[in-house]
């Protein structure tokens, strides 16, 4: 086989690894503000709705840690379960605590009202400490089915890449031992 052959081949088969490289770097990449805050123990939730804009936008990402009910303070932004039956999770502004009943009172920074009823100690879920506007959109995207099997279908390709890699650099040098 000429040397331009082997060139080309060689080439081929760099290419082909480089993409696969590139495309495992951006999977482990998108998946590591997912699970190591989530190993560290905050909990990550999409804001679904505008009850909390302009600070805090529909579609961003927020993260929620537990932190004691008794230390929550005025002006923190807590997540909690709503008291309806589906379980919906909320994110508003704490406007007060109370300690002595076990409840606070919250309103969205959107609302013109406080909440009509009060969060009780035990729908609370934890402190926001961070909201990323945005992602959360991408983020359920991605942790939805259709996410999932996209995220698979990558990996899938990325692998099949470096696999057809690995066998053109196997016949180069099979060749050249001949």
């Amino acid at each position: 086989m000429s040397r331009e052959k082997h060139k080309r081949k060689n080439l081929i088969a760099t290419l082909l690894s480089v993409i696969g490289t590139f495309l495992l770097i951006v999977v482990v990449a998108a998946c590591i503000p997912l699970t190591v805050p989530k190993a560290m123990g905050y909990h990550l939730y999409t804001v679904i709705s505008g009850s909390m804009e302009p600070e805090i936008p529909v579609g961003s990402l927020v993260y929620i840690k537990y932190v004691e009910p008794k230390e929550i303070v005025e002006g923190d932004v807590i997540a909690f379960y709503g008291s309806d039956a589906d379980g919906s999770i909320i994110t508003h502004r704490v406007v007060s605590n109370s300690t002595a009943m076990g409840e606070f009172i919250t309103k969205g920074d959107a609302n013109e009202e406080n909440d009509m009823n009060p969060v009780m100690y035990n729908q609370y879920m934890g402190k926001m400490v961070r909201s990323i506007p945005k992602i959360g959109g991408i983020v359920q995207t991605i942790m939805g089915g259709s996410g999932k099997v996209a995220v698979g279908c990558v990996i899938g390709l990325a692998v099949v890449l470096e696999i057809i890699a690995t066998l053109l650099n196997r016949r180069v040098d099979d060749d050249e031992e001949e």
